[in-house]
């Protein structure tokens, strides 16, 4: 457990040493919209998107896979 709470500790640092070197203000443009903001805080906010769209794809196809054995276990069930 131990190990854990190190990686995590080390993590934050470089979590904080990269945000500290990349602490430029930069304008994001897309479509209409616009932010101001620091280019560490995009590239997270960026980073956290695609980590979040990686586990939607990762659960929807899961949920299919669970419904198929659950579909093909049926028969067998009633075939008992």
């Amino acid at each position: 457990m131990q190990i854990y709470l190190l990686i995590a500790a080390l993590i934050a640092v470089l979590a904080v040493i990269f945000a500290l070197q990349n602490a430029v203000p930069i304008t994001v443009s897309f479509l209409l919209w616009q932010v101001n903001s620091s280019l560490a805080l995009i590239l997270i906010v960026a980073f956290i998107a695609g980590v979040i769209t990686s586990f939607l794809f990762n659960f929807l196809s899961h949920l299919r896979k669970n419904r198929k054995l659950i579909s093909l276990e049926k028969p067998a069930e009633e075939s008992k």
